[in-house]
């Protein structure tokens, strides 16, 4: 999470890159589709396979452009998720503390390491940190348990999960500025090669990079044709930070839990008319318009056929009519809309506050 590089909107051929305009906002990061490996100074996922795009950060390591989440994956599959995700091509792997499975994550990746099927240095994985962590005293200790549950040395991306404690108070503690400077530090000790932010507004993101002397290579929040959040990809371009979309699919299988209509995302008219005419899933469309966005995106599944069909976004393309109709649908609305961090006391009365809307 650090310095950035600037580039248009990015629409991936088979083995090679074509830069395009697109009715969608820009990002401020360097898109590459990789043929067989990467040539780097750094050795960060040195053995991609064929196809796979890679996002490359503000620091100038090469992030894969689509991982697989792991948030609501059931106790006893996400070892054989992570497992059959990087034998089907997957070098991004996207944890948290909070989802109460990064031993299975670790057990995973433990398992395909020995079996030969990759190295340490080919994967990428992403941890956050989790709001009752936000003390600087506490950050190393955080960053350590995650460490041991994956089985790992370092991660290459630690992010703030929330920009959220559990103290209810009329400003935020600990600041933000006290758990971004305990982050930097991780980065020095070596803990992680990048740090980031999820969930932060574009201006949580101004307000950071005020003090920041690393900035954050990544901002992960809910992205879909739903809710593009085009002022916020505008911003993260200004300021070469790189988006990643979580929920890219509407994350159906909350939907119950918090209250949304999930599930009506892959149900689109439009997505379905467009998925029909390119031949591909309503979930193949939804990602794909991701990576022709030029974000990175990050889709759960546990099913290995789903897990395969996920990747398969690499040959083809929407195309700019299909992006244009999927950068028009309107209303746009929020699914993890974080009301369940709204207190009377603060410091967010509101999700307006905590989104920073007017």
């Amino acid at each position: 999470m650090k310095a950035f590089r600037r580039v248009a909107p990015l629409f991936f051929s088979f083995q090679h890159v074509v830069i395009a305009s697109s009715a969608g906002a820009t990002l401020g990061n360097q898109v590459k589709s990789l043929s067989g490996g990467v040539s780097s100074q750094d050795e960060s996922c040195s053995d991609l396979p064929n196809q796979q795009s890679v996002i490359t950060l503000n620091n100038g390591l090469f992030m894969p452009q689509v991982g697989l989440g792991t948030w609501k994956s059931k106790d006893g599959t996400v070892k054989a998720a992570v497992k059959n995700a990087v034998k089907n091509g997957y070098r991004h792997i996207d944890c948290a503390h909070i989802y109460g499975n990064e031993h299975e994550v670790g057990e995973g990746i433990k398992e395909l390491i020995a079996e030969g099927v990759v190295k340490r240095e080919d994967l990428w994985i992403t941890s956050k940190l989790w709001n009752d962590y936000h003390a600087a005293d506490d950050v190393p200790k955080a960053c350590e348990k995650t460490l041991q549950d994956l089985g790992l040395d370092y991660l290459d991306l630690y992010l703030i999960h929330w920009p959220v404690t559990p103290i209810e108070a009329e400003t935020l503690k600990p600041t933000i500025e006290e758990t971004w400077k305990a982050m930097e530090a991780l980065v020095t000790a070596g803990k992680t090669r990048s740090i980031g932010v999820s969930n932060f507004s574009a201006k949580k993101l101004s307000a950071l990079m005020q003090y920041a002397n690393i900035s954050p290579a990544v901002n992960q929040v809910e992205l879909h044709p739903l809710l593009r959040q085009d002022k916020l990809l505008e911003k993260a371009t200004e300021l070469n930070i790189h988006l990643t979309a979580y929920s890219p699919l509407g994350s159906p299988d909350s939907a119950k839990q918090f209250g949304h209509a999930g599930e009506s995302l892959m149900a689109h008219p439009k997505v379905n008319e467009i998925a029909t005419k390119v031949n591909k899933s309503p979930a193949q469309v939804l990602l794909r318009w991701a990576v022709e966005r030029g974000t990175s995106v990050i889709p759960k599944s546990t099913s290995e056929k789903r897990i395969i069909e996920n990747f398969d976004l690499f040959d083809w393309e929407l195309g700019s009519e299909n992006m244009k109709q999927l950068n028009s649908i309107e209303p746009q609305v929020r699914y993890i809309d974080g009301s369940f961090w709204v207190k009377p006391g603060g410091p967010y009365k509101s999700t307006a506050e905590l989104w920073d809307e007017d």
